[in-house]
């Protein structure tokens, strides 16, 4: 059986154009967003690891080795088991600082150009015979499928290649590359990778049931097949003497993250927290999916005594039962297999390859559009990857060894290995242990493993497993020396040198099991605008201007910002961006030479707090046992300094705002997030200069009355002072508790003034009583005049001095009554009192303001209407109603008082005015103490408050309309109700 080789080309050129169909969908927005962000998509991606080796080459693993093959699927597996150790970790750091590959990623860490260099050259050696056996695989498949049984005529296998590799080169370049940077997730290609994983696991399965179904007739004689073969069975358990399954399994954890398909689509497509917690078992559950149809399909073969090679006998299984459907089937399974791993590796090795091996060397003028010539750079590096691997395949495909390079390849990723576990778990590594460590372990595979099977011409696919062969012996031993060597020259060298600042620093960012704590430092620069004038100097004013911009968005920082804590966070951020556009080595370089940090002052004493609780806050839901009590712990307490009702501010030794709570934000109108971070020095009048001062007087740690002018409002303040006395994240600070005593200075105030008052008033009625003397006098010479005297004008005069001394005598008689305290009144609380007199002495006391706008008052009080209760007080409320009327009203307006019977017992009056009335909104706070309408120093919002007091002391009730019901538009109506007293007699009042 054959398939025509033109069907094969239009099957193979119809699936790949599928793939771009899904992508240009997902790209045009054709495919639902919940869709393409499901965790499902994210993990079905990272089926990108099973390449044509997973398809094809794992049957010869299983043929060779019976059950050992599981190792290939235990070793990834196991690494997405480890997620929450290894995996999440990974993913924050990539995300946090915007790392795009393995060589972003240790470059980073290690903060060493030649590492980014080192890893660059190493991967793209390794992964090369990788990407040529997937070439040689797509092609080996077409000549079996289009061989005739007759002539043996096949199709030729360098025109299939050659196409291939530029079909996808044209799908890498349009939906891998379409933007200069990998700052955003390439949904399209994400999508496709996804379907094509879908794909390759459906053609497995299906293969794996025609195994099953057409060979053997059912799971029945399968069974009986292995009970009549029992050597079958025997083979699958041979002990791994030779330690090739656990060597297997520890090279396939390493490809996990060393692969660069594998790294980019589990760490460079940005994947949500939920689809990593999906993957962590997600991705195993797809391995065991995909293992499952190998041993039906060898089995099959072996029944079928098929004459190829082992790791061809997916193909034969439709050969065997002359199906060119299941030959077709076949076909798209591995070359969906072999594509995916090529365009995403080759979009990897492109990224890496620019920003390490070309951006460091070369980098394009202001001039330029820089964002397009790394578009058109990355995808001519894509081609010339591509082309590499074709030319790969060229010139060893005739040898028949790609698959031995390709587990070779999968040896190499072992090398790197040590230096992301270090990165995650040792922060004691520095660069020049992990580079010496690197190359010997690298040299070592080089020698021992790749330049052996380089030049084995007789190695047929996974030949360098097998035992007939002197290498294979040495297999295990040689990948275990190189992983070896490259540890203890790690271990060894790091011991022995010294470890940079710089160094101490990235480690710390990168290390699960320990928070970085950065020091506080200050840039040179003081302004958002300056740090965009700077990077313009190097990047030009658009892309300088672009990058600022998108930190300052995605920080949510002011466009003017300023404060020293958000230009460090700015400075961070821009240095992630240009990451994801340049790579990790050069935009730390291009940051670090363009926003320097002040050299001249150094790195404080003390941590970047805010810092650290952004980042303990980013990672809150990850930690787990006692560091998650910790954090709990840590945000209890901080939220108590925030919702204190005293003011909180923490001062730095360089006067940074460290924390500002929420009583500091009542207190001084300027929110947290604007003054958090900031200097003291640059805050508004009068705070910073308030704070200052008081931190730099010495021997004082408490101010009492501190007065403040605020907004034209006065206020009085209590301050306290400690420094705190820790050796590590908070010393030299300066903790300040600000309390607000304004309400209790006013109260303070008013009692002074009203004692003050009552000495006036006592002053008055001793002056009153001294008057009294002299103006009787008067009186009585006047009198007498007017008796003794005939002569009628004489007699006029003495009627006038009389009426005078009369007037004289009633109003000093109304001070003496207003001025006494009421104690001598307490015995006879329960009196009757006339509430027409009550309003007449208020009213007579008003009118002695000769200042106050000239107001009618009109007393409707009913004479015969009486009150239980102390004249006095009922007096004070009268006197309080009736000013405030006063002050609602306009000169000439009336103000009137009146009274009615309620019931019985019960007697209502009503103070009414025409004036401003009061707005809803205030209404319920007007019995309030320091509640007042009137404007700033006229009133101190007592006197309601006194009258509320008072007639609830006398069992009464007082309520308020504004405006009065049934009344005008406009104007306030008080109305009191009063317990009625009752007269027995006219010199006899009880009740």
């Amino acid at each position: 059986m054959s398939i025509d080789i033109n069907h094969l080309f239009v099957l193979g050129l119809a699936y790949l154009l599928t793939l771009f169909g899904i992508a240009y969908s997902t790209n045009r927005g054709w495919i639902p967003s919940r869709v393409v962000r499901h965790p499902l998509v994210y993990v079905m991606s990272l089926g990108v690891f099973a390449s044509a080796l997973a398809f094809y080459g794992v049957i010869g693993i299983a043929h060779d080795y019976g059950y050992d093959f599981l190792s290939y699927y235990l070793g990834i597996a196991g690494f997405f088991l480890f997620g929450p150790f290894i995996l999440i970790p990974l993913q924050r750091v990539c995300q946090d600082n915007q790392l795009a590959s393995l060589a972003d990623l240790l470059t980073f860490r290690y903060r060493s150009q030649w590492a980014g260099v080192l890893v660059s050259l190493f991967l793209t050696i390794s992964v090369l015979p990788l990407m040529a056996l997937q070439i040689k695989a797509v092609t080996d498949t077409a000549q079996i499928l289009t061989r005739s049984a007759d002539t043996g005529d096949a199709a030729p296998p360098f025109g299939l290649a050659f196409i291939f590799c530029a079909v996808i080169t044209v799908f890498t370049m349009l939906y891998g590359a379409q933007q200069a940077t990998h700052r955003e997730r390439h949904n399209g290609l994400v999508v496709a990778i996804a379907f094509e994983t879908l794909i390759k696991t459906l053609a497995f399965i299906i293969l794996g049931c025609a195994s099953i179904f057409g060979i053997f007739g059912g799971l029945e004689g399968l069974d009986n097949w292995l009970a009549n073969n029992p050597q079958v069975v025997f083979s699958q358990q041979r002990s791994d003497t030779d330690g090739i399954g656990r060597t297997l399994m520890l090279i396939s954890f390493a490809a996990a993250v060393g692969m660069p398909h594998m790294f980019h689509m589990a760490f460079s497509e940005k994947p949500s927290k939920q689809a990593l917690h999906t993957a962590v078992w997600g991705m195993p559950l797809l391995l065991l999916i995909m293992s499952l149809p190998v041993l039906p399909i060898l089995w099959g073969a072996m029944a079928r005594n098929l004459d190829m090679s082992p790791e061809y006998y997916t193909l034969g299984i439709g050969l065997s039962l002359e199906s060119r459907a299941l030959g077709a089937i076949a076909y798209i399974g591995g070359l969906s297999a072999a594509s995916g791993v090529i365009i995403v590796s080759t979009l990897a090795l492109a990224s890496m390859c620019l920003n390490h091996l070309i951006l460091p060397f070369y980098q394009p003028g202001i001039t330029k559009d820089i964002y397009r010539w790394l578009l058109w750079t990355r995808r001519a590096l894509i081609g010339a990857i591509i082309l590499c691997g074709y030319l790969f395949y060229r010139a060893f495909a005739p040898q028949g060894n790609l698959s031995a390079l390709g587990i070779s390849a999968f040896s190499a990723m072992l090398q790197f290995l040590p230096g992301v576990l270090a990165l995650l778990f040792a922060p004691a590594i520095n660069r020049k242990g992990f580079i010496a460590g690197l190359l010997a372990g690298f040299i070592t595979w080089f020698a021992t493993l790749f330049l052996p099977v380089l030049t084995q011409t007789q190695l047929s696919i996974l030949s360098l497993l097998h035992g007939d062969t002197s290498l294979e012996q040495s297999w295990p031993m040689t990948v275990l020396l190189s992983f070896g060597v490259n540890i203890v020259l790690m271990v060894v060298v790091s011991t022995l040198t010294t470890t940079s600042e710089e160094e101490k620093s990235a480690a710390e960012l990168c290390s699960v099991d320990k928070l970085a704590r950065p020091q506080r430092q200050n840039l040179t620069l003081n302004s958002a605008q300056a740090i965009r004038q700077a990077l313009a100097s190097s990047l030009g004013a658009a892309v300088a201007q672009r990058e600022v911009d998108k930190a300052l968005q995605h920080l949510q920082l002011y466009e003017n910002e300023s404060r020293p804590y958000a230009l460090r966070r700015l400075r961070d951020q821009i240095e992630a961006n240009l990451s994801g556009l340049f790579g990790a080595t050069v935009a730390h370089d291009t940051v670090k030479r363009l926003l320097p940090y002040n050299a001249s002052g150094g790195m404080l004493d003390t941590e970047d707090i805010h810092l650290v609780e952004t980042r303990l806050a980013g990672q809150q839901f990850e930690l787990t046992g006692l560091a998650a009590g910790l954090d709990s712990l840590r945000r209890f307490y901080r939220q108590t300094l925030l919702d204190l009702p005293m003011g909180v501010c923490i001062l730095g030794r360089d006067h940074e705002i460290m924390l500002w709570n929420s009583a500091m934000e009542r207190l001084s109108g300027i929110p947290s997030s604007y003054v958090t971070g900031a200097l003291a020095d640059n805050m508004s009048a009068p705070w910073g200069q308030l704070l200052l001062d008081f931190v730099s007087r010495p021997g004082s740690h408490h101010q009492q009355k501190q007065e403040l002018l605020v907004e034209n409002s006065r206020r009085w303040l209590i301050l306290y002072k400690t420094h705190s006395r820790a050796t590590d994240a908070l010393s030299g600070d300066t903790t300040i508790l600000v309390e607000d005593i304004t309400e209790t200075q006013l109260l303070e105030n008013e009692l002074i003034h009203s004692e003050r008052l009552a000495s006036v008033g006592r002053l008055a009625a001793g002056v009153a009583h001294e008057i009294g003397n002299p103006v009787t006098g008067i009186a009585s010479l006047a009198q007498n005049l007017r008796e003794e005297s005939s002569d009628p004008e004489l007699q006029e005069i003495a009627e006038d001095i009389l009426t005078q001394t009369e007037r004289i005598t009633a109003i000093v008689q109304t001070l003496v009554n207003f001025s006494h305290d009421g104690k001598h009144i307490e015995a006879r609380a329960e009196d009757c009192v006339s509430l027409f007199d009550c309003a007449s002495e208020a009213i007579n006391l008003l009118l002695l303001d000769k200042e106050s706008a000239p107001i009618q008052y009109l007393n409707e009080c009913d004479s015969q209407h009486m009150a239980t209760g102390n004249q006095q007080r009922l007096t004070q409320v009268f006197l309080n109603l009736l000013s405030n009327a006063r002050d609602a009203c306009e000169a000439g307006q009336r103000v009137e008082v009146s009274s009615r019977l309620l019931d019985n017992n019960t007697v209502t009056i009503t103070v009414t005015d025409p004036g401003s009335g009061i707005e809803p909104e205030q209404l319920e706070h007007i019995f309030e103490p320091f509640f007042t309408t009137k404007d700033p120093g006229v009133g101190t919002g007592l006197g309601l408050a006194l009258v509320y007091s008072i007639v609830e002391a006398h069992g009464g009730k007082i309520r308020v309309e504004s405006p009065p019901a049934n009344g005008p538009a406009h104007g306030t109506r008080f109305i009191m109700e009063l317990p009625r007293g009752h007269r027995a007699s006219t010199d006899d009042w009880h009740i």
